[in-house]
């Protein structure tokens, strides 16, 4: 319990600093700078959660263990909702920067696919019944998925010229946050923002994983009584 309180704190402690601390803004981002605090987090939580579902993917083909299908699961979830974050954290950023919230950027427009990408994934499983099925399926689909985040979150934005920070042609090169071109407060607090976010994952993560293992327990539970019953 006390680590919670202490993580929530932490937390706080970051969210306030990242829109009151004094930072030698980004050339041309100014105050508009300070979205990198949660942005870039997210996106990379968002790459953290899908590469934990294929791992857990990999321990499920391996073993048969349902709670590896449920963590893996978890973490996608997860992962979809921090890329949902990513998605419209960059588009307020790109309504101030660049006058609307969406100009088919690379960099939008990968985000973009791998929504609809994991968004299969959930289609997928709601679409089967028969867990054992499922569970088979959705570890092969998120081993296939994760195949291709890298190319979508790291190769194809710098491969392709556009308006995002680090695209190709940028005169600033890899982009500000990438080549570290951030004064020393804002470095650190950017460091410790992503540390509290990866954080907060695993403590959602285990808080996820824990409610569906103790949802299949009750149901087994009430499966057996009635079986006992009839």
């Amino acid at each position: 319990m006390i680590w919670k309180i202490l993580l929530g704190l932490y937390m706080a402690l970051i969210t306030v600093l990242a829109f009151t601390i004094p930072i030698g803004f980004i050339p041309g981002l100014g105050e508009r700078a300070r979205i990198i605090f949660l942005h870039v987090p997210s996106a990379w939580l968002s790459v953290i959660a899908f590469f934990v579902s294929m791992l857990y993917g990999i321990k499920y083909l391996n073993s048969r263990d349902i709670v590896n299908d449920i963590k893996s699961s978890a973490s996608a979830e997860i992962g979809f909702l921090f890329c949902f974050v990513t998605t419209v954290t960059g588009s307020i950023w790109a309504k101030f920067n660049w006058g609307s919230f969406w100009n088919w950027d690379p960099r939008e427009t990968s985000i973009f696919v791998l929504l609809l990408i994991y968004g299969a994934y959930f289609v997928l499983r709601s679409a089967i019944d028969i867990e054992e099925r499922k569970a088979t399926l959705s570890a092969v689909y998120s081993i296939i998925a994760f195949v291709t985040v890298p190319f979508f979150i790291f190769i194809m934005p710098r491969i392709m010229p556009g308006l995002h920070p680090g695209s190709k042609g940028d005169p600033e090169g890899a982009g500000p946050v990438v080549s570290f071109k951030m004064d020393p407060n804002m470095r650190i607090l950017f460091f410790a923002s992503l540390i509290g976010f990866t954080l907060v994952y695993f403590w959602v993560f285990k808080i996820r994983t824990k409610a569906e293992v103790l949802k299949i327990q009750i149901e087994n539970k009430i499966y057996t009584e009635a079986e006992k019953n009839v």
